[in-house]
């Protein structure tokens, strides 16, 4: 089920844009490819994400067409703030794709 709106990337943007410099080997993430992900249909959403301390986040796995990518997007419900964004890994991205043509 596709989410209305896009998310606001305003304050964390330029965070998930640089992983690569806290992380190296991280693959540095577009906000558009986060929003595209957000944005799919076929996105898993585990509301709240199980790693959240709050409880009101969420964490939302989609594909995202630009990227050609799974990413993994955590975001706060109210307000559709973007927390961080990074790159599915393979047990994500299988995750994903399970049941897919």
């Amino acid at each position: 089920m596709a989410r209305a709106g896009q998310l606001d990337w305003q304050y964390r943007g330029d965070y998930i844009r640089t992983r690569s410099v806290r992380r190296p080997g991280d693959t540095d993430i577009d906000p558009a490819w986060a929003d595209e992900a957000f944005a799919d249909d076929d996105a898993l959403v585990d509301s709240p994400d199980p790693a959240s301390k709050s409880g009101e986040t969420d964490r939302l796995v989609g594909y995202s067409p630009a990227a050609h990518m799974v990413i993994v997007v955590i975001y706060l419900r109210e307000g559709l703030i973007g927390v961080n964004a990074w790159k599915a890994n393979p047990t994500q991205a299988r995750r994903y794709w399970e049941g897919r043509p």
